[in-house]
């Protein structure tokens, strides 16, 4: 009888994060197991003797302040990063803050703010929290590179602590900031500490401040007030690839990557960033037409007479103050709106094109690969869930209720 491997998870459940993790790592064992799993989410001390008899196969855990310790067992083990660099020797999964914190910067350039400002967390003596310096430096520089001067930044202390004392410091820096401004969180805790003090000091989001965290957790997000925008990252599939990696070790596999990368798939808009140039009506009059009927599909004409102006004249407002064409925003918007169904949903490429206002999928098809230049089966094996691409990839079909549609290539 084949022995079924017992494996070690020290990974909390109290964040989106976490769970998605957990469901990965869950659908591999669906798929490619069993396993038997001891989950342990709050600490080491219930999964000690596990340890030390060693009746254990393998373990993934948070880089917690134990992780040296549960290395040291010589066990077959992966790391999630969250507060530490990458343990040398290790499979570390990683977010990739570098595009998190460019995308961060593109959604809130296209909501039309002139001001930026980045919050993240500071360095202490036990946390090296080199994430939210990379999205905060990645997110600078693109502010930059859209010809806008370095945006002003902000580190919080550590999460949790003496926060009744230090909230006053983040207000006085929000305070201080040119407004209408754009502000990034490094994550959407720290998000919702820059949402609590606002509220406090009577800054209105999104007319004053617009904010987009990271992390895409719906219950943070949604208990904002207004919901925050957030940049999705796909921490299911991380988990997928972490099982997998996991399951090479164990089996003394030659081919396991040192890095898995928790790669980010779009930005989840929310009321957060509704705003849209507020300083220029006609824009705004325009941009809002873009965003309510991008699905159903708007012209340029239309947009042009939504806003007062005539054509001519509004993209010229459109590239000096967005440095893009009408066109160019409509298919941006749509463009975005594929994408998340693609990653969201498991719905086939023909019922997301027929939802849109296509005409068919090679229509679609051509549409997106313009503006991501990748097709819909691609995007959807690179951030769609993982369980999802597997079946896609051994069967190439997805089936509709009019019968066999291929996916694109």
């Amino acid at each position: 009888m084949l022995r079924v491997p017992k494996v070690i998870l020290l990974i909390e459940s109290s964040r989106a994060s976490g769970r998605a993790l957990l469901r990965g790592i869950a659908d591999f064992s669906r798929h490619h197991g069993p396993w038997s799993f001891s989950w342990e989410p709050a600490g080491l001390e219930k999964v000690q003797p596990l340890l030390e008899t060693g009746d254990a196969d393998g373990i993934i855990l948070r880089d917690v302040e134990e992780a040296e310790e549960i290395v040291a067992y010589g066990l077959p083990t992966v790391v999630v990063g969250h507060r530490k660099t990458e343990i040398p020797g290790m499979v570390n999964v990683v977010t990739d803050s570098e595009v998190i914190g460019r995308m961060g910067a593109e959604h809130l350039l296209g909501c039309g703010f002139k001001h930026f400002a980045f919050c993240g967390y500071e360095k202490t003596s036990s946390e090296n929290i080199t994430w939210s310096e990379i999205r905060m430096e990645s997110f600078c520089k693109r502010i930059r590179e859209a010809g806008f001067e370095n945006p002003p930044q902000y580190a919080l202390s550590e999460p949790g602590k003496d926060w009744s004392q230090k909230w006053h410091s983040l207000a006085h820096w929000l305070n201080a900031l040119p407004k209408p401004v754009g502000v990034m969180a490094c994550n959407d805790d720290c998000g919702q500490r820059v949402m609590e003090v606002c509220k406090l000091i009577g800054l209105t989001v999104p007319d004053w401040v617009g904010l987009i965290g990271a992390d895409n957790d719906e219950v943070v997000c949604g208990l904002t007030d207004p919901p925050m925008s957030s940049i999705a990252i796909n921490f299911e599939r991380a988990g997928y690839e972490a099982a997998t990696a996991l399951d090479g070790l164990m089996r003394q596999s030659r081919v396991v990557p040192p890095r898995i990368t928790a790669v980010a798939s779009h930005v989840a808009a929310r009321r957060s960033t509704d705003f849209v140039a507020a300083e220029e009506p006609h824009l705004t009059k325009a941009l809002r037409l873009i965003r309510d009927r991008a699905r159903s599909g708007v012209t340029v004409n239309e947009v042009a007479q939504s806003s007062g102006l005539s054509r001519r004249t509004l993209e010229k407002r459109f590239r000096k103050l967005l440095g893009r064409s009408v066109l160019d925003e409509i298919r941006r918007v749509r463009t975005d709106q594929i994408a998340q169904l693609l990653v969201e949903t498991d719905l086939p490429v023909a019922q997301i094109a027929d939802l849109l206002g296509f005409v068919d999928t090679q229509h679609i098809a051509r549409y997106f690969r313009a503006g991501k230049h990748t097709s819909p089966l691609a995007y959807r094996k690179s951030y769609g869930p993982p369980g999802l691409v597997e079946w896609c990839s051994q069967n190439g079909d997805l089936f509709t209720q009019s019968g066999v549609v291929p996916l694109l290539q």
